[in-house]
């Protein structure tokens, strides 16, 4: 049986000697159509798009860094010493669970509440952007031959150091696009009742695709009979899911547009 998609090359183009790895091209290209998408979209929810790009200068980089401390710190003993190679991102390690740590929880939350503003308002504006992104960028891994499932004969296997393997980036690619599409569904056609409400969907419906894909990976790190972002997938749904039950019943957090 043969790969279902082609042994891919990392390097993406060449500019004076510098080779352009596909990884940073697909990440920036998913993170500059989540923002258009969402600066697009904020004058029809009552909100300035002029301050969704503020929003997105300072929660991006801080998204960033979280994703490579949170991969660096649960890999630590392979970059323990090696400050240089901590700082390389050119060849992968970004993990989506530090990146929405730092960059929605965190800096998101901070500059809105600065702002005077419901961050809830601005997280469900950014969820389906954030699920595109990562929809996009997921390809960054196929591209480095990284973060894929087991041997696998079926049609759509992919090959891996001359192994036919389950294409686990491309599982989540394709739900995170349909995630995509449903949230902006969901909340254009006037369906979301409550601030908070499109944030905790996406929460909720991702960390239950990523606790199962991340059962078929070969490169997750243990705690218990679990892998680690099987752990932090179950802690944010749970999270999630009560959120969306109190945001529900709280009378402020009822539609006033």
């Amino acid at each position: 049986m043969s790969s279902f998609l082609p042994v891919p090359d990392r390097v993406a183009f060449t500019v004076f000697g510098l080779d352009v790895m596909w990884y940073g091209v697909l990440i920036g290209i998913g993170m500059i159509l989540g923002v258009s998408i969402a600066y697009m979209r904020c004058p029809r929810h009552g909100l300035n798009s002029d301050k969704l790009l503020d929003l997105a200068i300072y929660c991006i980089p801080f998204g960033v860094l979280g994703a490579r401390a949170y991969y660096v710190l649960f890999q630590w003993d392979n970059y323990k010493g090696n400050i240089k190679e901590i700082l390389n991102i050119r060849g992968g390690g970004l993990a989506i669970h530090g990146g929405l740590i730092f960059g929605l929880g965190l800096a998101a939350i901070l500059i809105v509440k600065i702002w005077k503003q419901n961050p809830f308002e601005w997280m469900d504006i950014l969820a389906p952007s954030i699920a595109l992104g990562q929809s996009i960028g997921r390809w960054g891994n196929y591209f480095n031959s990284e973060a894929h499932g087991g041997p696998c004969d079926l049609p759509w296997a992919i090959e891996v150091d001359g192994q036919l393997v389950h294409p686990t980036f491309l599982y989540e690619s394709i739900w995170c696009f349909i995630l995509f599409a449903g949230l902006i569904w969901f909340h254009e056609t006037g369906h979301k009742k409550f601030h908070g409400q499109i944030i905790c969907l996406y929460l909720m419906l991702y960390s239950v695709e990523r606790f199962f894909v991340e059962g078929l990976r070969t490169d997750s790190l243990m705690v218990g009979p679990l892998r680690q972002a099987q752990v932090i997938s179950l802690c944010i749904l749970l999270a999630a899911a009560a959120a969306y039950c109190i945001l529900s019943k709280k009378k402020n957090g009822e539609l006033s547009d």
